[in-house]
Parts: structure tokens; C-alpha cells; sequence
């Protein structure tokens, strides 16, 4: 048998047999034939779109970082329990390896089609979209794993138990080749966003070269996606992340998703080989519409949003930690519902005081179950998830047709900004970059700088600090928290601080913060350079109370190997401290 046929590595060549033609024709064929027409390279191409192979960090509950919570529940990555057996790392590892085993048939066979008689042209196209999912699918591995298994062809599975892992550097300078030849045929751009195209590329190899800290090819992959002049932002932020909003300039690759091919986001169904949808809606709709409400955002991303006049909260004089949504950077409020709007036609105030509520879309008082008075599992910190939430997650019974936005413009423009801050290279165009995306957070042009706090040159140190405000409140909720904790090493400081939320019982909360006019937040929590929240002064006045404990172990800042590869190879050495 062929890997490409099976899996690789071993431990998937021992859980996977031959593809059901049947059950998925896209995947590989049974005979040494396939491969021989047009349409058969790409239906295989096709099937490395599936959302299999694009999951975003840490989906289903928390995110791996300190942007999300699930209520007081604390993951192996949380509390520093990652191990080889830990489902997700397992996954990680065998759906990026099908993946590339898949996308090497397709790049090493695709030849007997043209032989055929099909377009060289259109295979060769093909070919170069077969290599940009396997560069972004060896970019994911590195990250999260470090050096990895280095395989370019098809390969007997006797020679797997054999492999060993090739380093990182090697592994990297094959992913910026694939993306680069992928570059080099791709068109710019489909009438379908929803395909690799050549600024796909480019993004994905300037986002690989970032979290790598290469910034010299992070800054001139981003250069060229923006000399393209294909994409521009869109004008309204919070309207990017709807589930409407379905073509856009500022999408560079996105995987779409369907209700009707069942690729939706979606409750009790099994929505891919992830399980994805599961649980999705439930958990990110506010309780008053029938959600669970129990993934949410922290505090900590709550505190990290800048206020109008570009400071931090515990800089700035516009801060109100009553009103702990006045006078803030207008994304605050398209990321996390404001207290007292109306958000799915329902009035959302937390807290203890608010019994009920009203129901605009009825016109009737209700009972407040976003308020733990009324609801024990209503947000433990009062917080919820506006960002890519919409009334399309209340019909067509919770399924949701919205599409993953994998990489999109305002990331090339933060990308390009801090590769050049980090070389030092801070000129008019990381201005222009950075200023890009903050106006248009705020509905105006960015050579308007009277309408909005608008970035100068204050010199490298101040700069990376504010870039990583900046990215931080862009890019919330996004799959992209995990690797900048990481790469800017602030994981051993945040995954070490307490999952903080209201005092309960509710009645503790009405008589010890509200009463006594300390509703939401008592007092300004401490917020350091990096735009890092710190609530222990509030915890030891006694105004909040842990939800959860983190814990941190370096060795986590790379993922252990998956158990069974190591138990079955001999070379593969785990990563230090597993």
C-alpha cells in the first residue's frame, strides 16, 4: 500500500485503512489509474478544502491562550497537563500528515493526466495548489511541534517505521518553496475566494515567516500581497465577521462553509471528522436566545481594548471601570456586547440587579437569564462573544452557514508592520499600515488623524508594544491568540494568572459589588506595557473570585509527539520535558 492511501505518519497508518471510494472519492483512488484526467486531479485537489483540514486553535472550548474561557473548565493545555495522548495534538498531527501524504499523490502523479492530453496548463495550476496546502499544512506542524518528519513522495509503509524527524529550518525553507511555486502559477485571484490563489500564498508565507521570527521574508511576503492591490479592508469591521457577508475584499482565503452540503456550523450534528459545530452555536449564543453561553471572551481581552484616546485603561482618563465599555476603541464593541444594548433583538445587561429584560423582538419584559440571579450558568464574567455572531445562529434550527475566514488583509497589514518594527525598519509605510487598520476600526480615513488615535514614530520598543495591543484587539477570536502568546513568550506570564468572573452566588454579587456602587469592576485593574491585565488587587479586595487555576510549564511552549509514533519508531524523540 501507498501512504498517500493510508496515512502518515504510523500511528495513522495504524487507525486508517484504504479510502472508501464510496464514501469519499475526493481522497485518493484504490488503483495506480487515478490521477489520469483533469477532473480526477482536481477532485482530489478539492477535497484538501475540506474544513478537515482548516480547523482554527482551539474551537471547540478555550482557544489556548487567555482570550477565551469555557466557564471555570481548565484544558490540558491550561493546566500544563499537554501530553501524547491529549486528543487534540494527536489530531493535529495525523490531519496535517493526511493531508500532506494527500497533497504529495497529487503533486507526484498528476503528470499521467497531462499525458492524457489534459492542459498542462490547468494541471500544472493544480499541481501549485496541491503545494500550497501541503507548505500550509507542514507551517501548522512546526509550530506546534517543532522539527517534524520531512516527506515529499509517496512511501511504502515499511519505510515509515524508519522516518525520522528532519529540523525545522529544513522543513521551513520547504514550505516557503512550495508557497513560493505556488505563488508563481496561482492567479491572483477566483471568482471564488474559497481557492488557494496567489496572494494566499504570499499571506500564509509571510504568517509562517512572522510566528518563525524571519522578519526580513515575513515583511517582503507581506509587501507583495499589498503591491498586488487586489485587496483592500472592508468598511465596516464588525460586518466582516457576519455570516452574510460572504465575498469581500478584504477575504484572501477563506473555506466556506454550507448548510446544505452539511459543512455548516451546527448542534447534534457530525459536522466533519472534527466534530466542529457541535456545540459551536449553543455555546457562543447569549442564554435570553436560547444559547448556552459558555465559551466567552475573558476579562483579560475585555481589559486589553485601548480607549478612544489610543491609552491603555489604566493610562487613560476616559476609563470607567463601571462603565467599562465608554470610550473605548469602537472594535470593543463588535468583538464583546456592550451592557444595556440590544443584541438579537434582546436587551443583555448582566448583572444581579437586571431580573428581567426586554424583548424587543416581542415587545414584553422577560425573565434576565443572562444574569446569574436568574440563571446559574449564565456567563461566569458576564461577558459574551459578539464577534461572528448573528441571528443566523437562532435559525434554521442553530446550523449556521459562515464561512471560515482563514487569513484576510488586515493580518497582512499588522503582519508587515511588525516584521519592520522588528528589523527596525519603522518608516511611513508601517505608519500607513497601522494607522490602515486602526481608521478604519473607527469608520474614517486614515489621513484623517484628528478622528482617531493614529500611530507615530515612537521608536521600536514602544511600537512592538502597541502592534501587539493592536493585533490583539483585530484579531480577537480568531485562531491567532495561541501563537503570539507564544512567539512573544508571554505565555509563561498569562497561562500562569487566574481565570477571573463575578462573585457568586449571585446574592454575594448584588449586595458586595452592586450595592455598594463597585458594579462592574470596582476599580482600574493593572495592565502592563504589553496590554497584559492583572486582577489580583481586585481578587484581594475581594470584589471578584477565581473561576479557574492556570499553570504553565515551558515544555509546552512546543507540543509532545503523539505516543503512538514514538512507541512504534524508535528515532522519534520526543520534544525535551515529555
Amino acid at each position: 500500500m501507498k501512504l498517500n492511501k493510508i496515512i502518515f505518519p504510523i500511528a495513522a497508518l495504524m487507525l486508517s485503512a484504504c479510502h472508501d471510494l464510496d464514501l469519499n472519492p475526493l481522497a485518493s483512488g484504490s488503483t495506480e489509474n487515478w490521477y489520469s484526467t483533469e477532473t480526477e486531479v482536481e477532485m482530489a485537489v478539492n477535497d484538501l478544502y475540506h474544513i478537515r483540514y482548516w480547523q482554527e486553535d482551539g474551537q471547540n472550548e478555550t482557544d489556548w491562550s487567555d482570550d477565551t474561557y469555557y466557564r471555570n473548565f481548565s484544558g490540558p493545555f491550561e493546566n500544563a497537563s499537554l501530553n501524547g495522548q491529549t486528543q487534540f495534538v494527536f489530531r493535529r498531527w495525523n490531519m496535517c500528515y493526511k493531508a500532506i501524504a494527500h497533497a504529495n499523490a497529487i503533486i507526484e502523479k498528476s503528470h499521467r493526466a497531462i499525458e492524457n492530453g489534459a492542459s498542462a496548463t490547468n494541471v500544472n495550476r493544480l499541481i501549485a495548489e496541491a503545494k500550497f496546502h501541503r507548505a500550509a499544512n507542514y507551517a501548522k506542524l512546526i509550530i506546534k511541534f517543532g522539527d517534524v518528519p520531512l516527506v515529499l513522495t509517496d512511501m511504502d509503509i515499511e519505510h515509515a517505521f524508519d522516518v525520522d524527524r528532519t529540523p525545522k529550518a529544513e522543513v521551513l525553507k520547504q514550505i516557503y518553496t512550495d508557497f513560493d511555486d505556488a505563488a508563481a502559477l496561482l492567479p491572483e485571484s477566483y471568482a471564488d475566494v474559497s481557492r488557494a490563489t496567489k496572494g494566499a500564498a504570499l499571506a500564509l508565507k509571510a504568517r509562517v515567516a512572522l510566528i518563525m521570527e524571519d522578519w526580513a521574508t515575513a515583511a517582503k511576503a507581506a509587501k507583495d500581497v499589498i503591491d498586488l492591490n487586489v485587496y483592500d479592508l472592508h468598511p465596516d469591521f464588525g460586518e466582516v465577521f457576519r455570516s452574510g457577508t460572504k465575498q469581500s475584499k478584504e477575504f484572501i482565503f477563506k473555506i466556506t462553509r454550507g448548510i446544505g452540503y452539511s459543512s455548516g456550523w451546527a448542534y447534534g450534528d457530525h459536522v466533519d471528522d472534527w466534530g466542529w459545530g457541535a456545540n459551536v452555536t449553543y455555546n457562543e449564543v447569549i442564554r435570553n436566545a436560547s444559547g448556552w453561553g459558555a465559551r466567552t471572551p475573558s476579562w483579560e481581552l475585555l481589559a486589553a481594548f485601548t480607549c478612544t484616546d489610543g491609552k491603555l485603561i489604566d493610562e487613560s482618563n476616559l476609563f470607567d471601570p463601571h462603565n467599562p465599555f465608554d470610550n473605548r476603541d469602537p472594535r470593543l464593541s463588535e468583538t464583546i456586547i456592550p451592557f444595556g444594548s440590544t443584541f438579537l433583538g434582546i436587551e443583555y445587561n448582566p448583572s444581579p440587579a437586571a431580573e428581567k429584560v426586554m424583548n424587543y423582538n416581542t415587545g414584553k419584559l422577560i425573565i434576565n437569564n443572562d444574569s446569574r440571579v436568574n440563571a446559574q450558568y449564565a456567563s461566569f464574567n458576564g461577558l459574551y462573544w459578539k464577534k461572528g455572531v448573528d441571528i443566523t445562529y437562532t435559525q434554521n434550527g442553530w446550523k449556521v452557514d459562515k464561512d471560515l475566514i482563514w487569513c484576510r488583509y488586515a493580518e497582512v497589514l499588522l503582519t508587515y508592520a511588525e516584521a519592520k518594527i522588528e528589523l527596525n525598519e519603522i518608516d511611513n509605510t508601517v505608519l500607513d499600515a497601522l494607522n490602515s487598520v486602526r481608521a478604519r476600526a473607527y469608520g474614517v480615513s486614515k489621513d484623517d488623524t484628528s478622528m482617531y488615535p493614529a500611530f507615530t514614530n515612537e521608536g521600536q520598543a514602544t511600537l512592538r508594544n502597541k502592534l501587539r495591543v493592536e493585533r490583539r484587539m483585530e484579531m480577537a477570536k480568531e485562531g491567532m491568540r495561541y501563537t503570539d502568546i507564544i512567539r512573544w513568550r508571554q505565555a509563561e506570564k498569562v497561562m500562569k494568572r487566574k481565570n477571573y468572573g463575578m462573585l457568586y452566588p449571585a446574592s454575594d454579587c448584588l449586595e458586595q459589588i452592586v450595592n455598594t456602587g463597585d458594579w462592574f469592576w470596582a476599580f482600574t485593574p493593572d495592565v502592563d506595557d504589553e496590554g497584559l491585565a492583572d486582577f489580583s488587587r481586585l481578587e484581594a479586595a475581594g470584589k471578584i473570585m477565581p473561576l479557574s487555576e492556570r499553570s504553565w510549564n515551558d515544555r509546552q511552549y512546543l507540543w509532545p509527539l503523539p505516543t503512538t509514533d514514538i512507541m512504534l519508531n524508535d528515532k522519534m524523540v520526543n520534544n525535551p520535558g515529555y
